[in-house]
């Protein structure tokens, strides 16, 4: 078996700590947190969920950067999250999410991380101002 290209994973929705969702837990017992990130993306509020698009602007994603806690463990963990981010399509639905490496900065340095971009269509999606889902949910509770 081959070691991935990274161990790394940047989340931004609901496998973020601070989202305290079930899906949370399961990212905690096979990941560690290696604490806040940013990667250039655009962040669309589909309504139940957020959606990442990758962008060339300026605009960045707020997220959370995570290493495995055991690297042969990789494959299994990394499954179980696809399932969850619905990346395998089905004969008549398609891929929801696709999983590709991005480039990832925390503290100040950039790695190459993979995370989840959206498959589908945004069209007339609202934009999540400042690329932060949790700050975003916080401030359309007011």
């Amino acid at each position: 078996m081959s070691q991935p290209s990274s161990t790394l994973l940047f989340v931004y929705g609901s496998l973020r700590s601070g989202f305290h969702h079930p899906a949370y837990a399961y990212i905690s017992r096979y990941f560690v947190l290696m604490g806040p990130a940013t990667t250039h993306g655009i962040l669309y509020d589909m309504g139940e969920y957020p959606a990442a698009k990758p962008a060339s602007t300026n605009e960045f994603i707020q997220g959370e950067l995570y290493q495995i806690h055991q690297p042969d463990e990789w494959e299994w963990a990394i499954a179980q999250l696809d399932d969850y981010e619905g990346v395998q399509a089905d004969e008549d639905v398609p891929a929801l999410y696709e999983r590709k490496l991005a480039a990832v900065t925390h503290n100040g340095q950039t790695y190459s991380a993979w995370m989840y971009w959206f498959a589908g269509d945004v069209t007339g999606k609202s934009i999540v101002p400042g690329g932060d889902v949790l700050q975003y949910l916080q401030q359309k509770k007011r």
